[in-house]
C-alpha cells in the first residue's frame, strides 16, 4: 500500500472544493431552503394582548417557525413568516410593519416589501379565525 492510496487527484480535489464553495454560496444567498415548508398551529387570540385591536401585531411563541400575526380587521387576521425572503435572516416587528435586521429590508403590515434591501414580500400563511373559541388556526 503506497502513501497515496487514499489521496485525491488534483481534478477530484478541485471538483470537491468547487462543489463545497457552491453549496456555501447557495446557502448564503437564501435560496429558500431555510424557509418553512409547512406550519400548523392554533393559538388563542387572548394570549396576545396586542391582537385585541385592529392594527395590532404579535410575534407568536411556541411555533416551529417564527411567525407574526396582524389583526387587519375586526374579524380578520393575517400571518407572516418572520424569515426574510432575501437571505433568510430574522425579521422583527418594527412600528407598524416589519424590519429585517440583517440588510434593512422593510415590509408593511400586509407583508409587502416597502424599502431597504430589495426582496420579495414576506411569505403569508392561511389564517382561520374561530370567533366563538377565540382561536386562530394558521397553516401553509
Amino acid at each position: 500500500m503506497s502513501a497515496c492510496d487514499h489521496c485525491l487527484s488534483r481534478r477530484d480535489f478541485l471538483a470537491a472544493g468547487t462543489a463545497a464553495a457552491l453549496t456555501t454560496l447557495l446557502a448564503a444567498c437564501g435560496d429558500g431552503a431555510t424557509a418553512p415548508a409547512t406550519i400548523n398551529a392554533t393559538v388563542r387570540v387572548s394570549d396576545y394582548p396586542a391582537l385585541a385591536n385592529v392594527g395590532g401585531m404579535a410575534r407568536l411563541s411556541g411555533t416551529s417557525t417564527p411567525v407574526a400575526v396582524v389583526r387587519s380587521a375586526t374579524a380578520t387576521f393575517r400571518a407572516f413568516s418572520l424569515i426574510c425572503p432575501h437571505e433568510a435572516g430574522s425579521v422583527g416587528i418594527s412600528g407598524a410593519g416589519f424590519l429585517c435586521s440583517n440588510h434593512g429590508a422593510t415590509f408593511n403590515a400586509s407583508g409587502t416589501w416597502t424599502g431597504g434591501q430589495r426582496t420579495t414580500n414576506l411569505r403569508e400563511f392561511q389564517v382561520v379565525f374561530d370567533a366563538t373559541a377565540g382561536t386562530l388556526s394558521i397553516s401553509s
